[in-house]
């Protein structure tokens, strides 16, 4: 009997040791994550404007933007997980994860991998690269550099995923040429440069011409291409500079290398050297990628399916750049995967409701400010839009989901609804925060040689976020208002 009582207590002091080394191996950094699920599952439970569906959506993808930003777990690994346990928690049919390779972006960037190694095993990413290091032989001005060509290329590459997916081989190439810590620098700059440039033109981005479409069909005003020219130009040239010197200054190593080594022998032998066959290939593809890219409202073909006819060429028998076998390889499907689910758990949040939940919510708070001062109704506006891609991913539907309201918005209040789709359209561009936000971070996120971590990001944004929201501000009450913009 007493042996039997020693045994029962002894086990019991093991369990308690497990319990107690279990707890102590639980982080500071676990319990705050922990805590953090817990206090949102708590909130979304006592929102009474959320069915059951939405509920679990909204958690799911809290969930997610959580875990990537405050973890090292995979982010293909986190987005299906959350992906699955909504079709479990029966907020969904397990269409939700068969139909997500289905998304457009997914093909997109299928594409663009393809692509981009088409560039590179032709020497043409080579070459550019070259020409780039051959006029800069320090580190910084090299970065300057490629943040002014990626700028220029806005006015005639009317696509992010477009610019981003051109870049992709080129930043791949440079990279060669930098550490590390430089290189997940390059992979940071390249796509945040890409999308503050977006400002610049009419036809920086979809979501402009759909803002402005809706503008037209609901007041009968436009926007001209010369006046966004105008407006959009100087804004986006001083809000580029800001986010260069920032990334420079909070994330490029103080102790590395300043100058290139070993690149002037190189370069001069390879741009000495004629343009070869492939290259010849190539630089005709990419014309006729940009070609299509600009007449897609003439064609109808998106710019996924139009990236996809340029893969299909680069891998022809006989005719192509690279074999079929060289382009499979070329692809990350531990990227595709990542970014499928991902779209997917921002879709579930429209279909769900819970976006025309927060529309609603919003278009309350924003009818309060009638008669409220002009500075105030800026600001409001601006940080309704700058924030919408905190729970809205896609840029596109930013602008279906919030021009409308805006627009009622605008002639509930009496101000210039041409004023109002502007500094909204200007202020959905802003999509820095987390990776899912944008077509472009996508393309250089945790892949690669070159790559960022999302942390590096957040911190970014951080700071980027409320100055984007300030300079816009800035602007507003002095050269747009010079220039001709009124609320």
């Amino acid at each position: 009997m007493i042996t039997r009582m020693e045994h029962h207590i002894k086990k019991h002091i093991e369990n308690h040791n497990r319990i107690k080394i279990w707890i102590n191996q639980l982080s500071i950094k676990s319990l705050v994550i922990i805590s953090i699920h817990v206090l949102v599952l708590l909130v979304i439970v006592l929102i009474d404007g959320l069915d059951y569906r939405a509920k679990i959506s909204l958690f799911a993808f809290l969930s997610a933007m959580t875990l990537w930003i405050t973890t090292k777990i995979p982010a293909g690994f986190v987005a299906i997980t959350l992906i699955m346990f909504i079709v479990i928690m029966n907020a969904e049919d397990p269409e939700l994860l068969y139909h997500s390779l289905s998304e457009e972006v997914v093909w997109l960037m299928v594409g663009s991998f393809i692509i981009g190694e088409a560039v590179k095993q032709s020497g043409l990413a080579e070459r550019l690269t070259f020409s780039i290091l051959r006029k800069f032989n320090k580190k910084s001005n090299v970065l300057l550099g490629v943040s002014s060509i990626l700028f220029a290329s806005v006015f005639f590459i009317p696509s992010t995923s477009g610019r981003a997916a051109l870049s992709m081989p080129i930043i791949n190439q440079l990279s060669q040429k930098f550490s590390t810590k430089e290189q997940s620098v390059l992979a940071i700059l390249a796509p945040v440069i890409i999308l503050m440039s977006t400002s610049a033109t009419i036809i920086g981005a979809g979501s402009h011409l759909i803002g402005i479409g809706l503008l037209e069909s609901t007041v009968d005003q436009s926007i001209s291409y010369i006046d966004w020219l105008i407006w959009g130009v100087p804004f986006t040239l001083v809000i580029t500079l800001f986010s260069f010197f920032i990334i420079k200054w909070m994330l490029w190593p103080k102790d590395e290398f300043r100058e290139i080594e070993n690149v002037q022998t190189e370069d001069k032998m390879m741009l000495r050297q004629p343009i070869n066959g492939k290259e010849k290939k190539t630089v005709i593809l990419m014309s006729f990628l940009i070609v299509g890219w600009m007449t897609e409202s003439v064609h109808g073909y998106d710019i996924a399916f139009i990236t996809m006819v340029g893969a299909i060429l680069v891998m022809m028998p006989n005719y192509g750049i690279i074999s079929w076998k060289q382009g499979m390889k070329s692809i990350s499907w531990n990227l595709i995967v990542f970014v499928a689910a991902a779209t997917a758990l921002g879709k579930v949040l429209v279909d769900s409701g819970v976006v025309k939940w927060i529309e609603k919510e919003m278009l309350n708070v924003l009818h309060m400010f009638i008669g409220a001062p002009e500075w105030f109704i800026v600001f409001i506006i601006l940080l309704v839009t700058v924030s919408s891609h905190l729970y809205i991913t896609s840029h596109t539907t930013r602008a279906i989901v919030f021009i409308p309201s805006l627009l009622l918005f605008s002639e509930t209040i009496g101000v210039n609804p041409s004023t109002v789709v502007f500094l909204s359209l200007i202020g959905m561009n802003y999509c820095v925060t987390v990776p899912v936000s944008s077509k472009a971070l996508l393309l250089f996120y945790e892949e690669g040689e070159t790559s960022y971590d999302a942390s590096n990001l957040l911190k970014i944004s951080a700071i980027l976020m409320p100055l984007y929201i300030l300079v816009m501000m800035l602007f507003y009450f002095s050269y747009w208002q010079w220039a001709g913009m009124h609320l």
